[in-house]
């Protein structure tokens, strides 16, 4: 699902404050504006997906032209995908088969080696990810 929201962005020293006047209750902030567009997509997803799994109504988006804002405020359209945001959050457990030579199975079991542990770290190092 892909929803698109007028937000609220208001620098607030070297932060900015954001709000989703559509999406009550709708509130973050980030260290610089990049980082403020990404926390307010996170946020957004958040509350979206809590709607949906509560079967509750998603807003429609208002049109930016008559949101209000301060002076020294500005709007931005910031646009969400749930499916996306499910997939990359969500933490479940799933099995994989995979094959290692038999010399190393022996010496890792030996060792007390945690497959799933050490298979997880491994990835996160290929893939740049970290904690």
């Amino acid at each position: 699902m892909k929803y698109v929201y007028p937000v609220i962005f208001t620098q607030d020293n070297n932060s900015y404050n954001v709000a989703v006047p559509d999406l009550p209750g709708c509130f973050t902030c980030g260290k610089d504006l990049v980082d403020a567009i990404e926390m307010a997509r996170d946020a957004m997803a958040m509350w979206l997906c809590d709607a949906e799994d509560k079967g509750e109504s998603i807003p429609l988006f208002s049109n930016a032209n008559n949101i209000e804002c301060e002076p020294g405020s500005f709007i931005n359209f910031v646009d969400v995908d749930t499916t996306e945001y499910r997939r990359e959050n969500d933490n479940r457990a799933i099995k994989k088969t995979l094959t290692i030579p038999n010399w190393l199975n022996s010496k890792a079991e030996k060792a007390g080696v945690n497959f799933s542990q050490t298979l997880q770290k491994a990835l996160k190092q290929q893939l740049g990810i970290q904690d």
